[in-house]
C-alpha cells in the first residue's frame, strides 16, 4: 500500500486553488496544505468572520501565505453567482477547484432558491459554482476539480 500525505504534494507555486468551506474542517486542511506548498488560496467561506480566523490560524503556521477571503454561501445561488463574478473579476486563472463545503443532518430547510438544503448546499450550490468558473478552468492547462463526499452515500439504496 502506497502512503501519500501533504508533503508528497508538489509545489504549488503559481497557481490558484479555491477551497469552499475553507474555515474547517477538510476544507480549512486543504488550504493549510495548499498555502504550505505556495499556492495562491481563496477560502471560500459562508461567514467572513469565520473565514477570517481561519485565514490567521493559517498564517500564524504559514507566515506569509498568500491568502484571499471569498464570501460564499452555497444554499443561494444569488450568492454564488456573485462570489464567481467576484473570482472573475480578480483571477484570470484557476488551477484546482476544492467543492468541499457541505451540510449535514440538518433539520427540514430549504435554500433561497427552495431546494432541500443539504441536496442544495452539497450538490446544486457546487453544481452552479463550477459551471460559473468552467471557462477559468479551461483556460488554465492542467486544472483539477475535486469534489469532496461523505462516505454516508455508500449507505443509500
Amino acid at each position: 500500500m502506497v502512503k501519500w500525505t501533504a508533503d508528497d504534494m508538489p509545489d504549488q507555486h503559481g497557481r490558484t486553488a479555491l477551497v469552499t468551506g475553507a474555515n474547517s474542517g477538510l476544507g480549512w486542511e486543504t488550504a493549510l496544505a495548499l498555502a504550505r506548498k505556495g499556492a495562491h488560496v481563496v477560502m471560500a467561506c459562508r461567514s467572513v468572520s469565520k473565514g477570517e480566523t481561519a485565514r490567521d490560524q493559517i498564517v500564524q503556521q504559514v507566515p506569509g501565505a498568500s491568502l484571499e477571503l471569498l464570501s460564499l454561501d452555497l444554499s443561494s445561488l444569488d450568492s454564488v453567482r456573485q462570489a464567481a463574478e467576484t473570482f472573475r473579476a480578480r483571477h484570470d486563472r484557476l488551477d484546482l477547484l476544492f467543492n468541499n463545503a457541505g451540510v449535514m443532518a440538518l433539520p427540514y430547510s430549504k435554500t433561497a432558491d427552495g431546494f432541500e438544503m443539504q441536496f442544495g448546499v452539497n450538490h446544486l450550490g457546487h453544481f452552479a459554482l463550477t459551471g460559473l468558473l468552467i471557462d477559468r478552468l479551461i483556460a488554465t492547462p492542467g486544472s483539477r476539480v475535486v469534489t469532496t463526499t461523505s462516505s454516508a452515500a455508500f449507505y443509500g439504496r
